[in-house]
């Protein structure tokens, strides 16, 4: 069995937000390999994640950011609670999401949010110009809308600061690490003479 040291596991709590004991746990599962214990805690948090999403966010804050005095956005992002609202984490991460919003331009925070008569335009659209197997229709229909709207969806967009992910997951892993639900209530975006 790999030698684990105590440098080893305080780096992995910090980066996966995890406890001591189970950083160490993780390594020992791991046999000392830092990158597997790792992307273990980061499953185990995501998946810890997903199961917070129902809790309800009352607590947050609004940020804005300013993009060289032409265009910017401001952000409602909300947490469960005031004391994770006031952290430099989740103060970083609302920035960072108002800074995704002012450089991505989004119109909508989540799928659920497409209006249904926009979406039903989309859907006739697609439909009248669909070229392909019966039998396949729905599902390429279902690709196809969901290409058309991807980077109109914040949650859906390359995040700005590590395109291997989505915002959606960037939150996550905030969300693993916090040990509360986050979420993006609304946002504006404001560009120097254009109007909506």
């Amino acid at each position: 069995m790999a030698e684990i040291s105590v440098e080893q596991i305080k780096k992995l709590k910090e980066l996966s937000g995890a406890g001591l004991t189970d950083a160490k746990k993780a390594l020992v599962e791991a046999d000392g390999d830092f990158d597997k214990a790792l992307e273990a805690m980061r499953k185990k948090g995501l998946t810890k994640a997903e199961k917070r999403g129902d809790r309800e966010t009352r607590e947050g804050l609004v940020d804005s950011y300013i993009h060289d005095g032409r265009l910017g956005a401001i952000v409602e992002v909300n947490c469960e609670t005031s004391f994770v609202a006031k952290t430099d984490e989740f103060k970083t991460l609302a920035h960072q999401i108002a800074m995704q919003v002012a450089s991505m331009a989004p119109l909508y925070v989540s799928e659920a949010d497409i209006p249904e008569d926009v979406r039903a335009a989309k859907i006739k659209e697609l439909e009248a110009n669909f070229k392909g197997p019966e039998n396949m229709k729905e599902k390429i229909l279902e690709g196809q809308m969901k290409k058309a709207f991807a980077d109109k969806v914040l949650m859906n967009q390359p995040y700005i600061l590590d395109d291997s992910k989505t915002v959606e997951q960037f939150i996550k892993e905030a969300i693993a690490k916090t040990g509360e639900n986050i979420t993006v209530r609304q946002f504006k975006r404001i560009e120097l003479g254009v109007t909506e």
